[in-house]
């Protein structure tokens, strides 16, 4: 026991002879005063809310509360609260050497009317007991999700199978634009898009920014469904997938779109063209 009034040992000594570092002695534990204990409870409260929100987007949240913090705070009582937002990425891309890689067609091309590019890719969900691969055939013009499929592997059947359900219910696109993974670039997919006449175009490698509405689509759905319900088996996801993707057809807005659905501007081409043509 150090005695601070013992004046034949300082207390440098008495740490000395009792194997303790100094700083152990003088160091006080600091007591979390009320404001921080109010701060961390709402953080609680905004991860459940906003799983998907880091540190910057929870800070602007506290200060709409009137909870004054920074930025560094609020990355700190994150790590001591073990809250991490929701971001899981998985390399779902990859090309095979042995396929036929086409050119990238839309650069400078205006997207002007419906089924003029379609736009496709994959994606990872994660279960309980694994993760599976979602894949969306995408009207870039009007942002609508012409078709989808799931699957526990990744051949390039489920591609194949989307993209002739999204021709069959919505007709013969211009452009397809994929990246160059070997789903898209199997045999069986291409023949496809040859068969029914369609320009093939393709990502160049590593440039993520081609297929951006795409990952916009994966992002809106992993954080506003996925990560939220926690579905444990395919057949619980499949009917969410479904779920989700009738909402962000018909009724969820776009800022992009003038605040229009994809359905709502995926018909209102249709609608002017009778117009004009009246």
């Amino acid at each position: 026991m150090i005695e601070p009034s013992d004046r034949k040992l300082s207390i440098k000594k008495q740490c000395a002879l009792l194997g303790v570092n100094r700083s152990y002695y003088y160091y006080e534990v600091r007591h979390r005063n009320t404001w921080d204990i109010e701060e961390m409870i709402k953080l609680k409260e905004l991860y459940l809310k906003y799983p998907f929100y880091g540190y910057r987007k929870q800070f602007l949240e506290l200060k709409k509360e009137s909870i004054h913090s920074t930025p560094k705070k609020v990355r700190r009582l994150m790590r001591e609260l073990g809250i991490k937002f929701l971001s899981p990425q998985k390399f779902t891309s990859i090309p095979d050497k042995e396929n036929p890689v086409y050119p990238y067609l839309l650069k400078g091309k205006r997207i002007r009317y419906p089924n003029q590019v379609w736009a496709t890719d994959i994606t990872y969900l994660k279960l309980d007991t694994g993760h599976v691969y979602l894949v969306a055939i995408m009207d870039l013009f009007s942002r609508k999700v012409l078709s989808w499929r799931v699957s526990l592997s990744m051949d390039a059947d489920f591609c194949v199978e989307a993209l002739k359900e999204a021709i069959r219910n919505y007709g013969v696109p211009a452009i397809v634009n994929t990246d160059q993974g070997s789903q898209f670039t199997s045999y069986a997919f291409i023949q496809v898009l040859k068969g029914a006449g369609i320009e093939i175009s393709m990502d160049g490698q590593g440039r993520w920014r081609d297929t951006i509405y795409v990952e916009r689509l994966w992002r809106s759905l992993k954080y506003e469904d996925i990560y939220l319900k926690s579905y444990e088996t395919v057949r619980e996801l499949k009917i969410g997938v479904n779920r989700y993707f009738r909402f962000y057809n018909k009724q969820r807005y776009h800022q992009s779109l003038d605040y229009q659905t994809p359905d709502e501007m995926y018909e209102s081409f249709k609608i002017e063209k009778a117009a004009v043509a009246a």
